[in-house]
């Protein structure tokens, strides 16, 4: 406990310094997050219990510094403190954690003890030029380029998981992206995402316009070794909400044990009603079928799989009971697994800046699914804003 009031106060009073900086040229935000998270989880051997508690503490500091009318340095961090079970009890877990995907290395781990440990790693830092038409971002960024709430084929750069409870910012990856505009709903976008080996490395182009009152996106390009080739739209049908992605991808040789084709298509529904309950409703097919195992620590999903089962569906509503104080319940549906999650949330501002969460997620599947052993999660957190 020592360790964690030494770092908060760190933490905190570092913020507080950094944020005196603040002006019309630079603008700093973020947030300090204090969280204790309960596991459980069915670990294969030599992990003797399924029982674990972390206590995480982490500190967001986001900086842009306007260096001109048209380009803006954009420096975004995460600087996370780790103790409990999970540290002391797995001995891949600091390793697990100091992991950096990009181009250029960029995580740090700071302090690496047998209880505790403290990490840093930017997921923004780049440039970006912006004048009448043209955009060029160069640098650690997000090319967001999904449309669904919960599953992204379209998102070919930096793809998020719908699991990853505590990183609303989602990752970012090393490239660079030109955006033309042609229009107030047309576009052209090409962007690249180098890798330390080649086949590893993206690069594709998007084409953006809007008819009969849908946004579509047109998408191409090489993902890792795959010749991939879909798009989007959104839209709406009267009130609701009505939207989906699709990709096909192409190994552009054969691989031993690998399917040379997939083909993954997410559709969406989302309304919101009189009550102000918002609901939202995605179908999900990923011809191969998913993964195998669900871990605890495993590696994250990919745009060319990005699910666990070859079928999915998903639901996700949320409602205001009272202006400060806001529930909602996310379930997912695994046919093919015959496994389910669900996780419920509440969130309630406890006052101006300050949020305090609880979240929970269950997994529950068969002996035979990829869900047998991946346990349950309970969260909660305290946040404070600036």
């Amino acid at each position: 406990m020592k360790y964690l009031i030494l770092i908060s106060t760190l933490l905190f009073w570092s913020t507080t310094a950094v944020a005196q900086f603040q002006s019309d040229d630079i603008d700093i935000s973020g947030y300090i997050q204090g969280m204790p998270v309960w596991i459980n989880a069915d670990l294969p051997p030599p992990f003797e219990k399924d029982s674990f508690w972390e206590y995480r503490l982490q500190n967001r500091l986001n900086l842009q510094w306007y260096l001109s009318s048209d380009l803006t340095f954009n420096w975004e961090m995460r600087t996370r403190f780790f103790a409990g079970d999970l540290v002391q009890d797995i001995p891949f877990y600091a390793e697990a954690i100091d992991q950096d995907d990009g181009l250029v290395n960029l995580s740090w781990l700071i302090a690496d003890q047998e209880k505790w440990l403290l990490h840093y790693i930017p997921d923004r830092l780049n440039l970006d030029w912006y004048s009448g038409d043209w955009r060029i971002t160069a640098g650690r960024q997000r090319v967001n380029w999904g449309i669904n709430t919960i599953t992204n084929p379209n998102d070919l750069f930096n793809l998020y998981s719908f699991y990853d409870f505590d990183y609303p910012e989602r990752p970012g990856s090393d490239a660079i992206r030109i955006q033309y505009f042609l229009d107030w709903a047309s576009r052209v976008e090409m962007a690249y995402r180098p890798a330390r080996d080649v086949k590893n490395s993206v690069a594709a182009m998007l084409y953006g316009f809007n008819t009969g009152g849908y946004d579509i996106q047109l998408i191409t390009g090489y993902y890792q070794h795959r010749w991939a080739a879909g798009g989007g739209w959104a839209g709406s049908i009267n009130q609701t909400g009505f939207k989906g992605e699709v990709m096909f991808f192409v190994n552009l040789e054969d691989l031993p044990d690998e399917k040379p084709t997939n083909l993954i298509a997410a559709v969406t529904v989302d309304h919101m009603f009189d009550n102000s309950l918002f609901l939202i409703v995605e179908a999900l097919y990923n011809k191969n079928g998913g993964r195998n195992d669900f871990f605890l620590l495993g590696e994250p999903l990919t745009a060319d799989n990005p699910s666990f089962s070859q079928f999915q569906l998903s639901t996700q509503g949320s409602y205001p009971f009272s202006p400060i104080l806001n529930g909602s319940l996310a379930t997912i549906f695994y046919p093919d697994e015959e496994a389910m999650f669900i996780s419920p949330s509440v969130t309630w501002s406890a006052m101006q800046d300050l949020d305090v969460n609880l979240l929970t997620q269950i997994f529950i599947g068969s002996d035979d699914s990829a869900f047998s052993s991946a346990g349950s999660v309970i969260a909660g957190s305290i946040k404070w804003n600036f």
